[in-house]
């Protein structure tokens, strides 16, 4: 599962921006899902409690935000959502888009022209938007 390792690289971030940053104690993160990722909220709020223990984030509150997946396309200009096209995914293509997103131009085409040339806008990968802190670190 790559949510542990999500989780171990989203914790580590934080302790040490607050660590180099004199600060003490972190309050509260707020972490951003892209809903490409498909990442399984649960298991990564359950892995940064686990990971956060005995640390500085012990007490931190988990804020979760997932971000729609948006595409361009370069052919025609077109803007179009993943959640208008998922329906048509099986468990097999969710998974494999899941683990390696990259893969996503081989099961999507443009819907208006059916172009596979198409940007990914938003809505891929991971990342820590906000990390909330307070302290000196003296």
């Amino acid at each position: 599962m790559h949510e542990w390792a999500l989780a171990d690289g989203i914790v580590r971030t934080a302790i040490d921006f607050a660590q180099q940053n004199g600060k003490d104690k972190i309050l509260a993160l707020k972490i951003v899902l892209g809903e490409l990722q498909d990442i399984d909220e649960g298991i990564l709020k359950f892995a940064i409690g686990e990971l956060v223990k005995g640390t500085i984030a012990e007490d931190a509150e988990i804020e979760f935000e997932v971000e729609d997946a948006e595409f361009k396309c370069r052919n025609c200009g077109n803007l179009w959502k993943l959640k208008e096209v998922k329906e048509s995914f099986d468990d097999r293509i969710k998974e494999d888009i899941h683990f390696i997103p990259e893969v996503v131009h081989a099961f999507l085409a443009c819907p208006e022209c059916g172009s596979r040339d198409f940007e990914v806008i938003k809505g891929r990968g991971v990342y820590l938007a906000a990390i909330k802190v307070e302290g000196d670190g003296e």
